[in-house]
Order: C-alpha cells, then structure tokens, then sequence
C-alpha cells in the first residue's frame, strides 16, 4: 500500500512541476532559509552549498491528536525541504482520533488531492452552489480544488491517516473557525452576520481566543 502511494505522490508532483508555468530554466532553486521569502519564493540558496539533505524531509510521523479536533498534521513544505522551492508543490500527513475532524477551512493558493492510506472519512466541499460530500476508504483518493471550503471527518472505528499532495511549495491555510472566533470582531457584530446566538458566540471565542 505504501509504495502505491508514493507511485501516486510521484506522479502528482511529476504533472504539477511540468505543467507549471513559472517554471524556469534551472534544474532548481533550493531555498535558502536564512534570507527573506518574496512573492515569487525565497532566494536561491548557492550551487555549491546545496546537499542532498536539501531534498529530503524524515519527519513523516503521526501528528499529534490530543487536541479540540482530535486532529494531527504533518506538513512537507518548502520550511522544512528547501528542494521544493519553486516547484510549486508540497505534501502533508493528516492523521485524525476516532470522532476527529478537519475543520471547515479553505487553501487560497493550492488545490489538494488527498489519499486514503488507514481508515474511513467523510470528506466534501462546498461551492456557492452545491455540496460534494464522499464517504472514502483506504485507496481512494478525492480532490479538493483550489480556494474551496472542505473538511475531513473520520467515520471509522479507529484512527485515520491521510496523504495530501498540494499545487503550491507552502499553501496557506484559513480555518473557519479561527477566522470567525480568534479574533477581536465585536460578539455583537459576529451575532448580526452570522444568526448564531450571543452566548454560543462567546462560549467559541473562549475555545479559539477570541475577544470582543
């Protein structure tokens, strides 16, 4: 099962770097960490310090899941493997607890295919239009699209554990949750836009850190 999914990750990465316009010339570009990132990436550490270490990340392991959302995530980006600086993708193990879930959150710059390795998940997202919601096992795989809300809730009797591949070297994440409940937007002004009730408001942004 495994070296099915990295045949599967390989070949992923393998479309989104030759079908990447911003692709240049140079066999790569590996990140050099100390300096600043720019819109187009960071600075390209120097040929003769580049090393092998630059191109690999070990740290695949199962995240932690003692947490509100019973919620565990290992990221490989461009932070922590330089070698994908300007490729334009990226990776992530998701392990999610019995009656965990992914919260509702978007990626404003990726689209995401996720790969079921362990377990059973219900897993959708939402248009303005329409919701697509799937119920996947072990070797199914489901796309997100770029900028889409979409969440994962495990559906199994045990832990589940999940690939993800992303068409960008560190996409950004907005969690709904946090958007709406960490922040100091009045409870009063939450209240009008949303319809939710005053005190379910506050009892959020006590869970989140909200104030207001």
């Amino acid at each position: 099962m495994m070296k099915m999914i990295q045949i599967i990750l390989l070949t992923f990465a393998l479309i989104s770097y030759t079908s990447n316009a911003n692709s240049s010339a140079k066999d790569f570009c590996v990140a050099n960490l100390l300096l600043p990132t720019t819109p187009a990436g960071y600075p390209c550490k120097l040929p003769s310090l580049v090393t092998a270490n630059d191109f690999v990340f070990s740290g695949f392991v199962a995240g932690n899941t003692e947490n509100r959302f019973r919620l565990g995530v290992t990221t490989a980006s461009v932070n922590n493997l330089p070698g994908l600086n300007g490729l334009g993708i990226s990776a992530a193990r998701i392990d999610v607890g019995f009656n965990g879930t992914v919260p509702m959150h978007l990626h404003p710059d990726a689209s995401e295919i996720s790969i079921m390795v362990e377990g059973q998940m219900i897993v959708g997202f939402i248009t303005p239009t329409n919701l697509f919601v799937k119920t996947i096992n072990a070797g199914d795989v489901f796309v997100f699209p770029q900028g889409l809300l979409h969440f994962q809730v495990n559906s199994g009797p045990g832990t589940a554990v999940s690939f993800s591949a992303f068409t960008s070297s560190d996409p950004s994440v907005q969690v709904l949750d946090e958007l709406l409940f960490a922040n100091n937007l009045s409870t009063a002004i939450l209240q009008e836009t949303t319809l939710l009730d005053f005190d379910q408001i506050k009892k959020l942004k006590a869970v989140f850190g909200g104030r207001g």
